[in-house]
C-alpha cells in the first residue's frame, strides 16, 4: 500500500494486459489531444492564434477523468512515465518504515506503454492528416 502512493500498481498483475492498457490509455489522451488543439482549427480572424485556450483544458480534464475511469482499475493509468518513474525511484530510495519492494521488474510497463502509445497516436494522427 505504501508503493501506490508513490507510483502506479496493477490490481491485476498480468505484464501484457497492463501494457496493452497503458498503451490505449495514452494514444486516446494524445490522439484526441491533436484532434482538439490541431492546426486544423480554423478562426474568424486569421491574425489571432488558435487553440485549446482558457476552457481548453476542460475537454482534456473530462478525457483523463474518462480514461481513469475505464483504464484506471487495471494499472493506475499511468498515461505518462514521469507519473510512475520518478515517484518509484523516490520509493526506493526515501527511508519509509516497512516500505517493501519497488516492483522494479514491473516499472519498464509504465514507461513503456505510454511511449509506444504515444508514438502509435502521433503516427496515426500524422497519417490521417
Amino acid at each position: 500500500l505504501k508503493l501506490a502512493t508513490f507510483c502506479t500498481v496493477p490490481q491485476i498483475r498480468h505484464d501484457r494486459h497492463n501494457l496493452f492498457s497503458e498503451m490505449v490509455g495514452t494514444f486516446v489522451l494524445l490522439f484526441a489531444v491533436l484532434f482538439l488543439a490541431g492546426p486544423n482549427l480554423a478562426a474568424a480572424d486569421p491574425s489571432r492564434p488558435v487553440g485549446l485556450g482558457s476552457l481548453g483544458a476542460l475537454p482534456v480534464g473530462l478525457l483523463v477523468l474518462a480514461i481513469g475511469l475505464s483504464l484506471g482499475g487495471t494499472t493506475g493509468y499511468a498515461i505518462n512515465p514521469a507519473r510512475d518513474l520518478a515517484p518509484r525511484a523516490m520509493h526506493a530510495l526515501l527511508p519509509v518504515q516497512d516500505k517493501g519492494s519497488s516492483h522494479w521488474d514491473y516499472a519498464w510497463v509504465p514507461v513503456v506503454g505510454p511511449v509506444v502509445g504515444g508514438m502509435l497516436a502521433a503516427l496515426l494522427y500524422l497519417w490521417l492528416s
